[in-house]
């Protein structure tokens, strides 16, 4: 069993270079993912959108419409698909052979018989 040494080496160097870099940063200054103007707390409601008025509705985005009609698309393709695809497993092909196996000899049977038979 590997001893733990290198392991724990490396964590060391690992956590010496992350806490290096947040002191140099600044560790609580804003960063391109947190840019100052935006709302700082959640305002309770789901994605921070209000509900609607009564008798409103929403606008769909631009991205919307062409997401759902591929999602949609994909499940139906995948679902058709998928259903259509011949069966390959092994028990399949070996119950073929199986049953070609016994027609070929049943026809060895029925030969043999109809000569001694004559």
């Amino acid at each position: 069993m590997p001893s733990a040494k290198p392991f724990s080496a490396a964590a060391g160097m690992l956590r010496s270079r992350l806490t290096s870099t947040l002191r140099q940063r600044g560790g609580d200054a804003t960063s391109r993912w947190t840019t100052p103007g935006h709302q700082e707390r959640p305002n309770g409601y789901f994605l921070n959108r209000t509900p609607l008025r009564q008798g409103e509705t929403r606008k769909w985005e631009d991205w919307e419409l062409p997401c759902y009609v591929t999602s949609f698309l994909t499940i139906v393709i995948l679902g058709v698909g998928l259903n259509a695809k011949p069966d390959l497993t092994l028990e399949t092909w070996a119950r073929q052979k199986a049953i070609e196996r016994l027609a070929s000899q049943n026809q060895l049977v029925a030969a043999s018989t109809a000569e001694e038979s004559d």
